[in-house]
């Protein structure tokens, strides 16, 4: 029999509790950013963020598969998202999307603010929105961008004859990234690697990033690391050295 003082875990599910985010970052970017870095463990049902001050520096996100949700939460632990170390847990109640999914959901009337709902809602329609990238063209401007003729996009050459790849190199060149890709996004995910500098976005060609480390030994384990990550489900990530 187990002892009486034993505090009763909470059990795997779907949904992870984040606490100790960044109170300063807004809202809908708080919902994207966090999208960006989960999305890798499985498909996301929804992210979860609310205004109110009590609420202020936590978020649920609600994944398909509780297997999903674990290696998430085991992964992600301690992971410094806008400079403070993620606390993560499994959520203590049912998300109302999953409980609606299963049918045991229960309409929340009797709760003392009946505003509640509505506000869920909005904030599903948000996390939603977020999700399919409604909100497009970040004007990116982190740091200098490189000149254009660095830049080794179709389009801007008049013979498109293909090129060698570019010589292993410090500066990584990313493409196919959703349109919805912010730079601090990008940072979150090449900072986990030693030697990382900086993001630099080109503002005329979204889609596209350089990331810039100490040294190639450096930018080549970022890259090894994170070739193919799907910041959504339809962008795998491509990684080569950029041209110098």
């Amino acid at each position: 029999m187990a002892e009486p003082t034993a505090v009763a875990e909470v059990p795997p599910n779907m949904t992870i509790y984040i606490n100790n985010l960044n109170e300063k970052i807004k809202l809908e970017e708080l919902k994207k950013s966090l999208h960006a870095v989960f999305s890798q463990f499985g498909k996301i049902l929804e992210v979860l963020a609310l205004k109110t001050l009590k609420h202020k520096g936590q978020a649920w996100v609600v994944f398909e598969e509780v297997s999903s949700a674990t290696n998430a939460l085991r992964q992600m632990q301690g992971f410094p998202f806008y400079d403070k170390p993620m606390r993560i847990q499994y959520a203590k109640t049912k998300s109302d999307i999953v409980a609606k999914s299963d049918g045991t959901f229960v309409p929340r009337e009797r709760r003392k603010r009946h505003d509640d709902k509505g506000k869920k809602k909005k904030d599903q329609h948000d996390a939603n929105q977020a999700g399919m990238g409604l909100n497009p063209a970040y004007a990116g401007a982190y740091g200098a961008t490189p000149p254009l003729s660095q830049i080794p996009y179709p389009g801007g050459a008049k013979s498109m004859v293909p090129e060698a790849p570019a010589p292993p190199n410090n500066i990584l060149f990313v493409q196919n990234l959703p349109h919805e890709t912010t730079p601090m996004m990008l940072q979150m995910l090449f900072y986990q690697y030693p030697g990382f500098k900086e993001v630099r976005m080109v503002e005329t060609k979204p889609g596209i990033a350089f990331v810039e480390y100490g040294d190639e030994m450096q930018s080549t384990a970022a890259m090894q690391a994170l070739q193919g990550f799907k910041i959504t489900q339809q962008n795998p990530m491509l990684i080569t050295y950029a041209k110098k």
